[in-house]
């Protein structure tokens, strides 16, 4: 049973900033397993039943909910080889869960807890399905509702391009929504101390809950197996 986050963690978490480095985490792997992965897999299991009441197809697992902790440094300057975060998902739809409509949990050595909930950066064919439903006028309703229905302090965001992609019609009355390359909400600062307790399951689920029209509003007009 999930009952919080332990101190611990959050030590562990500080401690890897400062000491980024393969030989310090294997040295210390015993206190990432215990204090931050065991925990993680059993606030998937709980938070990941709940989110099925949003929708059935939600999808979760133990093992790949957890977004690993080893860093892709192949591509990136920075070399250090760990995350300074742990990462669950809970995805819907087929594919590679990162790049479909989620809702991500976050720990972050510097930035503390939070949620998102969308989708971070849309492949190519998801951009174009999503501006394809942004121009029809009963889908692009849907996402002005889905996003007036997300309270104010939760932050739309993935709006990247300044100006309305070429061949489109600037002048289209839901122009500003084709400047978008992603779309996702992001859930106000979830305070270390209830991290720390059971509550963080309730907590995430409302925040979720919250965020879930301009999720489900992403999974079922973009996802061609939801939308038949």
């Amino acid at each position: 049973m999930f009952s919080g986050f332990p101190e611990a963690g959050f030590i562990f978490l500080q401690s890897l900033l400062e000491n980024n480095n393969r030989e310090w985490f294997e040295a210390h792997k015993d206190e990432y397993i215990k204090y931050l992965k065991t925990p993680a897999t059993e606030f998937i299991q709980a938070l990941g039943e709940k989110l099925k009441t949003i929708s059935p197809a939600i999808q979760y697992d133990v093992r790949g909910s957890l977004m690993r902790i080893h860093r892709d440094t192949r591509f990136s300057k920075d070399k250090t080889p760990y995350k300074i975060e742990v990462t669950t998902m809970f995805w819907q739809g087929d594919g590679k869960k990162t790049e479909l409509p989620c809702f991500g949990f976050r720990i972050h050595a510097l930035e503390g807890a939070g949620l998102l909930g969308g989708v971070y950066q849309f492949t190519k064919p998801m951009l174009e399905a999503y501006r394809i439903a942004v121009l029809d006028d009963k889908q692009g309703a849907a996402l002005i509702r889905a996003a007036e229905a997300v309270p104010s302090e939760y932050s739309l965001n993935g709006q990247t391009f300044k100006r309305v992609p070429r061949g489109y019609d600037a002048e289209h009355p839901r122009a500003e929504w084709l400047k978008y390359s992603g779309l996702f909400a992001i859930s106000p600062h979830i305070p270390l101390a209830t991290v720390k307790t059971a509550e963080l399951v309730d907590a995430c689920f409302e925040h979720c809950r919250k965020m879930s029209p301009i999720q489900q509003w992403l999974a079922l007009n973009l996802l061609p197996e939801l939308s038949q």
